[in-house]
């Protein structure tokens, strides 16, 4: 008689397919695209727990009164917060308006570097 061991084969490509999950922005505030009032800082939570050491984030001011310009970084910090899932990039000084872009890199422990980006303005 044969043995076909197929439920062992299935829990085998399921632990490998969640072996190779990275960690995916699962909300942002302020969101992308929004126009919001002076924030005191920009909140981003991952599906996994980041590794602060390798992530991070640049926050560069894109345009103001109405016109674009070449990007200028803003000056301040990009920490995870204590639950691992949180970047929070907290500029030096209040946002003033305009146009903003974030651009983000983050890694889990699975160690693949991820990156994204994504634009906002402040009113």
């Amino acid at each position: 008689m044969r043995r076909v061991f197929l439920p062992t084969a299935v829990v085998l490509l399921g632990l490998a397919g969640a072996a190779q999950a990275h960690p995916k922005l699962v909300s942002a505030s302020p969101a992308p695209n929004a126009m919001v009032a002076k924030p005191a800082n920009v909140t981003l939570r991952f599906s996994e727990k980041l590794m602060p050491k390798f992530s991070g984030a640049d926050l560069m001011m894109t345009g103001h009164g109405g016109m674009t310009h070449a990007p200028m970084k803003v000056v301040g910090t990009a920490t995870v917060g204590s639950d691992g899932r949180t970047l929070v990039v907290t500029p030096k000084s209040p946002l003033g308006a305009g146009s903003y872009k974030l651009a983000w890199h983050v890694v889990s422990t699975d160690t693949h570097r991820i990156t994204g980006n994504y634009a906002f303005t402040v009113k």
